[in-house]
């Protein structure tokens, strides 16, 4: 029984020193935060931050490659379809005809 008793003793200290340690540590990280996140006197939103600057335009600039990059390969893929229709209307009737000649209507010779 001594051994529960040993447990429930350090149990309670350590839920007790936890919760002062623990609420000192938020309300320090509480105060800092509301300290940034306050406005200043003049009215004006505050300039965000260098490093949140560049960490937001770093990500403009990746979804705009992305983005970018996504489109060129749509473009191929639109380019390689639209030759290969080509091709297979190029060889109507079994003749090939030059891509820049059009074909004129089938007469037939009796």
């Amino acid at each position: 029984m001594s051994n529960r008793d040993n447990f429930a003793g350090g149990f309670l200290l350590g839920t007790i020193l936890g919760g002062i340690v623990g609420g000192a540590i938020g309300a320090i990280v509480g105060a800092k935060l509301a300290e940034d996140n306050k406005p200043p006197e003049n009215g004006n939103r505050p300039e965000p931050r260098p490093r949140k600057l560049k960490k937001r335009q770093f990500a403009e600039q990746a979804g705009m490659e992305t983005a970018r990059r996504s489109l060129e390969n749509k473009i191929a893929q639109l380019n390689d379809a639209i030759d290969d229709v080509r091709q297979q209307l190029s060889h109507v009737n079994g003749a090939v005809v030059d891509e820049n000649e059009t074909l004129s209507p089938l007469t037939e010779e009796s």
